[in-house]
């Protein structure tokens, strides 16, 4: 198995596709996915566009849809939701799919649409995701940052690094020999210096410091935690993503 780290979408290779592609936006996209499906949502399908993701919604009864729509941090006009993992209690979201847009977690996942398997990895799902990368041994394995509008984000870089230092932990493989890039060994060194303490490192993220000024303390503190999901959110159709488990 070999891991390749990416910190934006636009940077992963153009004529290729991994085995496995896990999308990474800590704050907050991906951590919201993993909320509402551990919450016993029945899916989260993704759109880059708001006027396509009205437009396909418009479909479902009103009753088993919710629209989540983030730009800049903040909440779109009209939606139910922004992009908080806390709104979306079980009472809210049980039985009932989310359409979600946002400014750069949804757009990672498109990027990597097309690998045979497309997971949705965020800190507080970590150990889900590398159960899965233990049991299925992919042979290749991208982990996609989102970025913030094409650059570099330490909090999808920090998830990339947990990631990767858990499964060499537990598969007893070295970082030398699970690293398909640079950027692998990179990120380990990133969350071996801050694993104890991940919400100071979301507090120094540029994007932490945005959604901070927004008053979305709650939310970093959400966020910085690890594995208190048991939920694999997987694409099971082209921008639709279900819970494996």
């Amino acid at each position: 198995m070999k891991l390749f780290v990416y910190h934006t979408p636009e940077l992963t290779p153009t004529n290729e596709v991994p085995d496995c592609a896990i999308a990474v936006d800590v704050l907050r996209a991906t951590s919201t996915i993993a909320t509402v499906l551990a919450a016993g949502g029945e899916a989260v399908q993704v759109f880059s566009d708001l006027n396509k993701l009205m437009e396909v919604s418009e479909q479902w009864p009103s009753e088993k849809r919710l629209r989540a729509g983030e730009r800049g941090g903040a909440k779109v006009a009209g939606f139910e939701l922004g992009n908080s993992p806390l709104d979306c209690t079980p009472e809210l979201v049980e039985g009932r799919r989310l359409f979600i847009s946002t400014t750069n977690g949804t757009r990672a996942l498109q990027r990597v649409q097309n690998s045979p398997a497309v997971l949705a990895g965020a800190l507080i799902n970590r150990d889900a995701i590398v159960q899965f990368l233990l049991e299925k041994q992919p042979a290749t394995v991208w982990i996609v940052g989102s970025g913030w509008e094409g650059s570099f984000a330490l909090e999808d870089t920090v998830c990339a690094g947990a990631i990767a230092h858990s499964l060499a932990e537990k598969s007893h493989i070295t970082p030398d020999e699970l690293a398909g890039n640079d950027e692998l060994i990179s990120a380990i060194a990133l969350y071996s210096q801050w694993q104890d303490n991940l919400l100071g490192l979301l507090h120094h993220a540029s994007h932490g410091k945005r959604l901070l000024r927004l008053d979305c303390h709650e939310d970093l503190k959400y966020c910085s935690q690890t594995d208190i999901l048991d939920v694999l959110p997987m694409q099971h159709e082209i921008g639709v993503l279900k819970s494996k488990n």
